[in-house]
């Protein structure tokens, strides 16, 4: 019962904790108070309130009751918190921390890769030593872990995105795989060419034997470091096999080399002349009869045909265009060789004729005095036969008879 009595009983309530200053029991002398504030006069705060320093409004902590451990909160209205809560009113989780209960946050589990996550699901956040995940339990792609253990960091796959997908894995014996080669390189970190191909500034390229290789009796090709072609086949030869081995001939490297065709060499037969025989009969009657009888045989060449002197084997069905204009130089020049024999043999036998016309054929008849000569140029107009004998003591005689002023004795028989 409070009653009102200004003048004998002063209940000095607060004015801000009490709805009058003048009510208060007339025993005890409490006054009424306003919610959250307590004491005879109301000046203090009650339990789960706070001033905020001001010393005379009281103000509820508002403590969050899963997060704090109760109600209460300091002067400052900052409340007790829960294991990984944190915040003036206990109401979220720490940095670090997640899942918010009445048993306060939990720990992020990031394998010692990151120190903080979602506070509701504890999806890691910022993930280091080149994992990723929600418990940065990954490596990243192209990376791998040296070890099982979840908290040691990823480390690059020694696989070039060139030569690989780029990502790897761990084998048996706990070394790092390329997961898959590209097409032209292979080995545990693709860094070898595949048969077929070669190394060209650590780029495998496709080996250039221009189809001329057997991959069954050479898989490899060619050599994976130069590129030579290895075991060229179709008769051809090179370092891609780009030409025809010696002793075969085709048009290029993409057609079939076939065998040189064997090829006779033109002959060309020489004009025989035989030698000239002289032949010297000598007869005597009564004094010694000496009779030269010179002949000459020339035996005109036979002019043989161009078939006769060209004898060609069998061809290839296909004979090339340079094999071609071979032929019909040899040709021509068989035929020049043949009309140059012809000529010569022709100019020969002219030249035979005409010393056969102009050769003097003598008759020396010795007797006592003198010694006549006789010819057919006897019936020739102009014949001269001065030059047979250019001693100065003979006469030639007008009728071809040449007297000797040297005494027969001195010519024997």
């Amino acid at each position: 019962m409070f009653l009102c009595s200004p003048t004998d009983y002063m209940c000095n309530c607060s004015s801000t904790g009490s709805p009058s200053m003048d009510q208060c029991n007339e025993t005890t002398g409490q006054c009424e108070c306003y919610p959250g504030y307590t004491g005879l006069q109301c000046t203090d705060c009650e339990e789960g309130y706070f001033t905020n320093g001001t010393g005379e409004v009281c103000m509820p902590c508002g403590c969050d009751t899963t997060g704090a451990l109760h109600s209460l909160c300091d002067s400052s209205g900052i409340c007790t918190c829960k294991k990984g809560v944190y915040g003036s009113k206990c109401d979220e989780c720490q940095p670090g921390y997640f899942r918010f209960s009445d048993t306060g946050c939990q720990l992020c589990q990031c394998n010692n890769h990151s120190s903080s996550c979602l506070p509701q699901s504890g999806t890691c956040l910022n993930c280091q030593g080149s994992t990723e995940g929600p418990l940065c339990e990954k490596c990243k792609y192209n990376f791998y872990r040296p070890s099982a253990a979840l908290t040691d960091s990823c480390e690059p796959c020694p696989c070039s995105t060139v030569m690989s997908t780029g990502s790897c894995h761990i084998d048996t014996n706990g070394q790092p795989v390329c997961d898959q080669c590209q097409l032209q390189y292979r080995g545990p970190h693709c860094d070898k060419c595949k048969d077929g191909y070669y190394s060209s500034d650590s780029i495998c390229m496709p080996c250039e034997c221009n189809g001329n290789v057997d991959r069954r009796t050479s898989p490899r090709v060619c050599d994976p470091d130069t590129g030579q072609c290895l075991n060229c086949s179709n008769n051809t030869a090179g370092k891609h096999c780009e030409k025809c081995a010696e002793g075969y001939v085709g048009e290029d490297c993409s057609e079939l080399c076939k065998v040189i065709p064997t090829t006779v060499p033109p002959t060309t037969q020489t004009p025989t002349t035989l030698s000239t025989t002289t032949m010297l009969t000598v007869t005597t009657t009564n004094l010694t009869t000496l009779q030269t009888t010179p002949t000459t045989h020339a035996v005109l060449p036979t002019l043989p045909s161009a078939s006769e002197n060209i004898t060609t084997t069998a061809t290839v069905s296909e004979v090339s265009w340079t094999q071609f204009n071979i032929i019909i130089l040899a040709v021509i020049i068989v035929l020049v060789v043949v009309l140059m024999g012809f000529v010569g043999g022709v100019y020969m036998y002219r030249e035979y004729q005409n010393r056969k016309l102009n050769a003097p054929f003598w008759t020396i008849e010795l007797k006592e005095d003198n010694i006549s000569f006789s010819s057919y140029h006897d019936s020739i107009p102009n014949a001269d036969v001065s030059g047979l004998l250019e001693d100065e003591g003979n006469e030639v005689a007008p009728n071809g008879q040449l007297s000797l002023s040297t005494p027969i004795n001195m010519y024997n028989a």
